[in-house]
């Protein structure tokens, strides 16, 4: 006889699969990183490198205890960069979303608006920087609209791409059956949308730390940036390093983080997102019979 597996065993024996297989990618992108750690220090060790600009691994980590815990100077600026960031991030996303469902749901003002932002895009930010600080002086204002400016269009273009290719048999269902613009807008376009807009918030919250660090560059006063030339104009290159690789833990952790909320947001696009759900709602069902 066949034994045929109950839905809970599979989803439990590919749940099981997927662990494995994830574990085995960690594995291999650790004994990746030790091994560059590792080529670092004996190249430095070896005299193969200039200390001066490439300190050894283990000057870095001792810069980490440090700045982090020793004199602990790093957490008010980490603070101040991190508050730049999501508030910068939060106003482009909402500014690039509504007016990227504007532009795609009304096409006289996709014609004369869109090549404004294309324009605004291609713009070198570093450009238009000293612009804005001269505009909105120094200070908050003029870092989070550079932030802004940075975030904006990856949000705007994604969200206008996703509102222009809607599904064209669900459209036509709907205005058969007397859907008004704003319920189309908010039951039809946005959720299919959603998948394309999360991608580009994704794009927009990593590039928000950039933006802000092209902010605290150019200002100076205070913030991760501002520290990092501290360090460099002191030729204390352990503890720049040390400011640097926070920012890429942190870049990192910012892009999972919002690959997480994608497959929360958006489960219907993901299979595992499809699973959990699935199995939510039947053990809902199982409560109530």
């Amino acid at each position: 006889m066949v034994a045929i597996q109950s839905p809970d065993a599979a989803t439990g024996n590919a749940t099981d699969a997927a662990r494995q297989l994830r574990n085995r990618r960690i594995a291999t992108h650790l004994g990746i990183f030790l091994a560059i750690v590792l080529s670092w220090e004996i190249a430095s060790r070896a005299g193969w490198l200039d200390p001066l600009f490439y300190p050894r691994p283990s000057a870095i980590l001792q810069s980490f205890w440090l700045i982090y815990v020793v004199n602990g100077n790093v957490w008010y600026h980490l603070g101040v960069t991190m508050s730049l960031v999501f508030a910068g991030f939060v106003g482009g996303s909402v500014l690039g979303i509504v007016l990227g469902s504007l532009v795609g749901l009304n096409g006289t003002l996709r014609r004369f608006l869109k090549p404004y932002v294309i324009v605004l895009e291609a713009t070198p930010r570093i450009a238009v920087a000293p612009l804005l600080i001269a505009a909105l002086g120094f200070g908050v204002t003029s870092k989070i609209a550079i932030i802004m400016l940075v975030c904006f269009f990856a949000p705007f273009i994604n969200t206008l791409s996703g509102v222009m290719n809607v599904n064209q048999d669900k459209l036509e269902l709907f205005r058969a059956m007397g859907a008004s613009k704003w319920q189309i807008l908010r039951k039809l376009v946005l959720p299919d949308a959603i998948p394309v807009i999360m991608a580009g918030e994704r794009l927009a919250l990593t590039a928000a730390l950039s933006g802000a660090l092209v902010a605290e560059f150019i200002q100076r006063d205070q913030g991760i940036g501002s520290l990092i030339l501290v360090y460099t104009r002191n030729l204390n290159m352990a503890s720049a390093f040390a400011c640097i690789f926070t920012l890429t833990l942190l870049g990192f952790l910012i892009f999972r983080g919002m690959e997480v909320l994608d497959r929360t947001i958006a489960y219907w696009k993901h299979e595992e997102g499809r699973t959990r759900v699935s199995a939510r709602r039947r053990k809902a069902m199982e409560g109530q019979s």
